[in-house]
Formats: structure tokens, C-alpha cells, sequence
């Protein structure tokens, strides 16, 4: 049995003549917080350099000694946790995803699993972390993804990533 094609409602809607507007490229940190739910500390990324719509994202985030994790982790040899490295995957993953969900305020982007991860180098505090992340496949409210970050051009970490598109929870209507 094949599995159904995905098409978004974004595809169904979007213009098919030639006057259409060019595709966004590039995300500034105020695009980021009106497509992201994450504020600080938890939003991981600071800029979109790359952006091509369904496929791939390049996000960039800038490794500052001021970040809460550091005090612990650890107090004499600041490293940024490996699994804040790729939450900063996941979330560049979400800026190119959530960009096609219509209804992004009522969603949420979460992670439901990740494989092969692997982490070749510290990260530390005055690195600039490029994230590259790739679209393996995408359903309706399911994606895997292939994410890969470097420093100067090295490889810090990599892993395949899997998130889901739930509903957001919140506070009940009615309730103050």
C-alpha cells in the first residue's frame, strides 16, 4: 500500500502566477520569535542565513559566556551541552517548518525522537555554531530531519532528528 502524498495547505493556496512574490531567504531574531514559541534562554538560534522553502535552513547561533548553562556546566570549562546542540538543530528545523503551518499559534513543533547523534568537538563560548539542517521527509504533521553543526568550518555535532506537530496546550478558553 503507498503511503498518501502531503500536501500542505500552504500548496493549495499558493499563487501560480509569475508575479508572485520572491521567497523569503533569510530571518532576522524578530522573524525568528513570530515563527518560534522559544524565548530566552531556550531560543537556540539568532539568525536564518539560508532558507530554501520545504528542503533546507542555515541558522546561525552565537555562543556567548553569559548563557545561563555555563554557570554549571561547567563552572571551569565552559562547554555548551550537546543536547542543546541539537535542540538549536530542532529549532532551526522548526523556523523553516513552521513558516508552512497556517495555524503555527495553535501548534507546536516537538521532538519525538533522535538518532545517530554524535558530537566531534566541544562548543564553547565565542563560537559561532552554523546549523545545517535538511528535510529527509515531511507528512502533514510529522518530519525527519538531518541537521549537522560546525565551528569554523569543523563538525561539532550531527544527528538525524524527528519532530511532530501538535496541538499547543494552554489555557483553557474562558479561564483568566
Amino acid at each position: 500500500m503507498s503511503e498518501p502524498s502531503v500536501v500542505s495547505a500552504v500548496d493549495a493556496a499558493e499563487p501560480t502566477t509569475a508575479s508572485a512574490l520572491p521567497e523569503k531567504t533569510t530571518l532576522d531574531i524578530v522573524e525568528i520569535m513570530a515563527i518560534l514559541p522559544h524565548r530566552y534562554p531556550f531560543l537556540l538560534i539568532d539568525r536564518v542565513i539560508e532558507m530554501e522553502r520545504k528542503k533546507s535552513i542555515v541558522a546561525i547561533k552565537n555562543v556567548t559566556a553569559n548563557e545561563p548553562h555555563f554557570t554549571g556546566h561547567f563552572p571551569d570549562y565552559p562547554i555548551m551541552p550537546a543536547v542543546l546542540q541539537v535542540e538549536a538543530m530542532a529549532q532551526a528545523g522548526g523556523a523553516l517548518l513552521l513558516t508552512e503551518i497556517p495555524d503555527r499559534d495553535n501548534k507546536l513543533m516537538v521532538f519525538a525522537g533522535i538518532e545517530n547523534a554524535k558530537f566531534r568537538r566541544p562548543v564553547v563560548p565565542g563560537d559561532q555554531l552554523r546549523i545545517e539542517v535538511t528535510v529527509l521527509n515531511w507528512r502533514s504533521t510529522a518530519v525527519k530531519l538531518s541537521g549537522r553543526a560546525t565551528v569554523d568550518g569543523v563538525l561539532a555535532c550531527e544527528a538525524t532528528i524527528m519532530c511532530m506537530l501538535v496541538p499547543r496546550g494552554g489555557k483553557k478558553a474562558g479561564a483568566q
